[in-house]
């Protein structure tokens, strides 16, 4: 694990250990928490075999699905929106994955979160979420923030859903369809961190370390980055920059506390 190369790196730059004050937003993670950003599995087309899937089967697999969708399997239409969506087998198809999706959200929209279909329902809430966002060209589905906010705002607080808080979280950020407050973006950040999404992992660690939020949180900002940077977000330019950067800006006790706190979290995710 990359983490361990981190801990390692403090240690050579010969930081103290034990500086580490107690600090809200430390980091304790849950322990089943998801890969990062993970989008629901199981349900993909090949998800059963593990050659490559050839067309004629995937245009198979499609009308199979329509068959179960119009007789009564719901789940089927969450994985003609995903089909559809992302143009897998079929001509991409924005509209259509749009109607699959509000068709699959709006029959399932108040089950119990505990059953496993629920995150293929919350997945639905934020597929409409970014189509709300960004609108559909050339369709009736404009641009429209706040019904985007309420798509979020449901899968994030009923469904517990990762990849919804994070968006909502940015819709705080930039001000987008709610009235711009990075505060209320901050506990929807952590929530989605705690388990795993690394893109609210990085802009959780950005905004602490540099106040963005209100007052600055250096050494909890700079742990939060690099558990970010352990994994896919240490591909991503600008999370391997934030990353870097707040290193090189971060006092030697500061780095000594982000360690401490590093430890700990390493230390949960063993438990």
């Amino acid at each position: 694990m990359r983490i361990f190369k981190v801990l390692c790196q403090f240690v050579v730059m010969g930081l103290a250990l034990g500086l580490g004050p107690t600090l809200s937003l430390d980091g304790t993670p849950s322990p089943d928490a998801p890969a990062p950003g993970a989008a629901p599995g199981g349900m993909g087309l090949a998800s059963t075999t593990s050659k490559p899937v050839g067309l004629e089967e995937k245009k198979d697999a499609v009308t199979a699905l329509q068959y179960a969708a119009d007789h009564g399997r719901s789940v089927a239409l969450w994985q003609l929106g995903r089909i559809y969506a992302q143009g897998d087998g079929v001509t991409r198809d924005d509209m259509r994955a749009f109607e699959y999706f509000r068709q699959f959200a709006n029959s399932h929209a108040d089950d119990n979160p505990a059953v496993p279909r629920s995150r293929f329902v919350a997945d639905a809430f934020v597929a409409l979420g970014r189509y709300y966002l960004a609108g559909i060209p050339n369709s009736p589905v404009q641009s429209n923030p706040e019904l985007a906010h309420r798509m979020f705002h449901h899968a994030a607080s009923y469904f517990g859903d990762p990849e919804a808080q994070y968006q909502l979280a940015m819709l705080y950020v930039d001000g987008n369809g709610v009235a711009r407050d990075p505060r209320r973006a901050i506990p929807w950040l952590s929530l989605a961190a705690r388990k795993g999404h690394y893109k609210a992992q990085a802009q959780l660690g950005r905004m602490l370390f540099t106040g963005q939020h209100g007052e600055r949180q250096q050494a909890v900002g700079l742990m939060w980055l690099t558990i970010a940077c352990d994994g896919p977000g240490g591909k991503v330019p600008w999370i391997a920059e934030a990353r870097e950067s707040a290193f090189k800006q971060a006092s030697d006790k500061e780095r000594a506390s982000a360690l401490v706190l590093l430890e700990r979290w390493v230390e949960g995710r063993r438990d």
